[in-house]
């Protein structure tokens, strides 16, 4: 038993492994033999210090992990020793076996295997979050999705063909691109060849996105802004540019667009039941043949310093995915 730690904050290449000693459940809590280790953004974030979570040091990084409960604590209902579960965390998930509340403890659907389990938790709840619950994604509007060929804009894609909108994606390559129009998108642009404003207004007949799926920030929040329709919806996911944009609020009032902004983590303090909700209806899909998490990589736990720089890097599509 084993996890990997930071001890300073120097970003990814800080990890070293720590030995685990025998895991035991509180009151709710459950157990877990993690089997599958998702990575996200904000895992190198966390290592440098720089994410609103800031843990105590040393921790372990990780968001999500799929595997089998080992045990249950007192009070635990809905799961049960031998059960295949995800569990999505505020940190610590970069580990053999883990213990988590049971509130952030989900069943997997059957026929998904470990590793597809835990490339779809953070992200894909992110993107179904917000396309439904925050934007009111509706049959037949235009959804477009920035850096759609990551893992949490892959996931907007899918989940917006599931829902029934009209999907265009931004990307930098053209294996991206590719890869975008493979998951369902009905448009795909290279944000690096194109003036991608004038090639949404002329997908749209000028009339710009409804929804706008941005995780990028900086330039393209600015540039989102001179594309969106009336009426239209901003989601604001996070900042993987590095620049946190200002919004013109003139233009915001002129346009009579609104900005949405999505915390994932702030739902299990706030209202957990939205997060099951939102499980469910992803499991739905999944089970429908809608969905398909594209797991491009995985490494050994141990090499999770150079996955996270490779996700840094942004070299990745898809979601990269540890096993311990």
């Amino acid at each position: 038993m084993y996890r990997m730690v930071v001890r300073e904050l120097g970003g990814p290449e800080a990890l070293e492994a720590e030995a685990l000693e025998s895991l035991f459940p509180s009151t709710g809590q459950v157990v877990i033999a993690v089997e599958a280790i998702g990575c996200n953004f904000f895992d190198t974030l966390i290592t440098k210090g720089m994410y609103q979570v800031r843990p105590e040091l040393p921790f372990a990084p990780g968001g999500e992990v799929a595997g089998r409960v080992q045990a249950i604590g007192d009070g635990v209902e809905g799961v049960a020793v031998g059960d295949r579960v995800t569990a999505l965390l505020r940190y610590g998930g970069f580990a053999s076996h883990i213990v988590a509340p049971q509130e952030r403890v989900f069943l997997m659907p059957d026929g998904i295997g470990f590793q597809e389990a835990a490339a779809m938790g953070i992200v894909y709840q992110t993107s179904q979050l917000a396309l439904e619950r925050r934007a009111g994604l509706k049959p037949g509007e235009t959804l477009l999705v920035h850096a759609a060929a990551g893992g949490v804009g892959l996931a907007a894609v899918q989940l917006g063909v599931a829902m029934g909108a009209h999907v265009i994606g931004t990307a930098g390559t053209r294996d991206k691109l590719a890869l975008i129009h493979e998951h369902g998108a009905d448009h795909a642009i290279n944000y690096r060849q194109e003036d991608w404003v004038a090639r949404v207004k002329e997908l749209t007949d000028d009339r710009g996105a409804d929804v706008i799926y941005d995780s990028v920030g900086g330039k393209t929040f600015e540039l989102s802004s001179k594309c969106v329709a009336f009426e239209g919806r901003i989601l604001i996911i996070g900042f993987a540019s590095g620049q946190i944009p200002n919004a013109a609020m003139n233009r915001v009032m002129v346009k009579n667009y609104a900005l949405l902004g999505l915390h994932w983590g702030l739902y299990f303090e706030k209202d957990p039941r939205a997060l099951h909700h939102s499980q469910a209806a992803i499991d739905r899909f999944y089970e429908q043949g809608k969905l398909n998490p594209l797991v491009s990589a995985t490494y050994p736990l141990k090499e999770a310093p150079k996955a996270l720089e490779a996700l840094a890097a942004r070299k990745t599509t898809g979601k990269i995915v540890l096993i311990p």
